[in-house]
């Protein structure tokens, strides 16, 4: 059967992988059969021994992985996968502009880009708290995206749409 993985955690050394019947298998690390370790996205075909994968080999005809969300990730002019929009540029947004609501309208959630403009503008008016709140927020969430692998930047703040930290 062939199917994708959706988890693996080395520590444990097991994993989930979805398979193309829509049910979701465990495997151990010992049933996989390639030299390069399992990653996460990954195509896979597996035999199914009740509700285990096992004889797990990596599907070199597909090239295209999922993403966390199940949704595969657009092609690149190189045959890679990319990503639609920076962790960095967002990361510099906030900490710069983070004020302004750049980084919320970079990623596509007006409404807190909304909130920050107006306690940056009209906040000044309540002794300059809500400035300084937002401030902190913006940074703490410029120095998350900056942090994050970019797969997880891209998987939270891109498909998922998460609008604060």
């Amino acid at each position: 059967m062939k199917g994708h993985i959706v988890d693996f955690t080395v520590q444990t050394n097991s994993g989930i992988i979805a398979g193309a019947d829509d049910q979701r298998y465990t495997f151990s690390g010992a049933d996989w059969m390639e030299s390069a370790p399992p990653r996460w996205g990954m195509q896979v075909e597996f035999t199914i021994s009740g509700d285990a994968a096992v004889q797990i080999h990596a599907d070199a005809a597909t090239t295209r992985p999922y993403n966390r969300s199940g949704v595969r990730e657009p092609y690149h002019a190189s045959g890679t996968t990319t990503h639609t929009k920076s962790k960095v540029a967002a990361g510099l947004f906030a900490i710069f502009l983070g004020l302004l609501g750049i980084h919320k309208f970079y990623l596509g959630c007006p409404v807190p880009a909304i909130i920050l403009l107006l306690c940056s503008t009209i906040g000044w008016f309540l002794f300059a708290i809500p400035p300084i709140i937002a401030a902190i927020i913006c940074l703490i969430e410029g120095i998350i995206y900056l942090t994050k692998s970019d797969d997880d930047f891209h998987d939270e703040y891109v498909v998922q749409k998460k609008s604060w930290f």
